[in-house]
C-alpha cells in the first residue's frame, strides 16, 4: 500500500513482503526498479524534482530508515541492505542471476569474492565500480575491468579502427551502489537500455557485503539505533545525519 512522506510514495512494506514482490517480477518477466527512501534522500528530493520523480515512479519504494515513522502513519521498515541479501539467498532457490555495479575501487568485486565465498552456487555475472558518476547519473570516465566482465569487440571499418567495450550481460537482479542521487538517475536512464529485469539501488551496502564496513550489532538494529552506530565509527557522516534535522522542520511545517 501507497503512502506518502513529503510528497514521496513509499509502500508500505516489511522485508517478506517486498521479496515476494521481486520474486514475482522476477518470474513473470519484463523490467522493474526498487528505491530505498530514507529522511535524507526525501530532503534530497525536495529540491531535486527529476530525483522525486524518478522516486515517485519507482515499481517498489521501500521504507528504508526508522525515522520514516516520525510523522507518518508507516508502520514497516526495510532496510535496503536486508533486503539486498535476502534476494541473493532468493536467487540460490531459484537460481536468478545477480550483477553488482558502483562502490570504490574494487570494493565490488571483494564483495562479489566475499558473496561467493558464503554462497558458492550463487551466479553472478557481472561487476563493476562503474568508473566515475556525475550527479546526473552519466559514467564517464574509463570503467575497471574485473575477472566477471562480458567484452565485446567491435571493429569500425570505415575508421580501421579496433574496440572493446563493456557490457552488461543478460542479468536477473542488477544491484546499484552510486549512492543517491546518482544510482536513481542512473537506473532511471539506462534500465531500459541493459538485459536487466530488476534494477536496485542499494547506497553503501557494497562497503558492507565487501567487509570494508561493518554493521551493527542485530541488537543495535533491532531498535533502531544503526544510525548512531555507524555515526559513532565514522564521524564525517554528521553532515547526512544533519539531514534528519531538515527532515522534522519539513514534516512540522507540512
Amino acid at each position: 500500500m501507497k503512502k506518502e512522506v513529503l510528497g514521496i510514495k513509499i509502500d508500505d512494506v516489511n522485508i517478506d513482503q517486498a521479496v515476494e514482490v521481486v520474486v514475482g517480477w522476477l518470474k513473470r518477466g519484463g523490467k522493474h526498479y526498487i528505491v530505498t527512501p530514507n529522511p535524507e534522500i526525501i530532503v534530497m528530493a525536495q529540491q531535486d524534482k527529476e530525483l522525486k520523480d524518478i522516486l515517485n515512479q519507482a515499481d517498489l519504494a521501500v521504507p528504508d530508515g526508522i525515522g520514516l515513522k516520525i510523522g507518518s502513519d508507516i508502520l514497516n521498515i526495510c532496510p535496503g541492505i536486508d533486503l539486498m541479501e535476502e534476494l541473493i539467498k532468493q536467487s540460490l532457490d531459484y537460481g536468478f542471476t545477480i550483477g553488482l555495479l558502483g562502490g570504490k575501487s574494487g570494493v565490488a568485486e571483494k564483495a562479489a569474492d566475499c558473496l561467493l565465498r558464503k554462497y558458492p552456487k550463487l551466479k553472478i555475472t557481472f561487476v563493476s565500480d562503474g568508473g566515475v558518476i556525475d550527479e546526473n547519473g552519466e559514467m564517464t570516465g574509463q570503467v575497471v575491468s574485473s575477472k566477471y566482465y562480458v567484452l565485446r569487440e567491435e571493429t569500425d571499418k570505415s575508421k580501421n579502427t579496433h574496440n572493446t567495450k563493456y557490457i552488461i550481460p543478460d542479468t536477473d537482479l542488477l544491484f546499484v551502489g552510486f549512492g543517491p542521487p546518482k544510482q536513481e538517475k542512473w537506473i532511471a536512464e539506462n534500465l531500459k537500455k541493459i538485459p536487466v529485469k530488476v534494477a536496485m539501488v542499494v547506497g553503501g551496502s557494497l562497503d558492507y557485503l565487501s567487509g570494508k564496513v561493518p554493521r551493527a550489532p542485530k541488537f543495535i538494529r533491532k531498535i533502531g539505533f544503526e544510525w548512531l552506530f555507524r555515526l559513532i565509527r565514522e564521524p564525517w557522516r554528521i553532515k547526512r545525519q544533519l539531514a534528519l534535522i531538515e527532515y522534522l522542520r519539513l514534516l512540522m511545517l507540512s
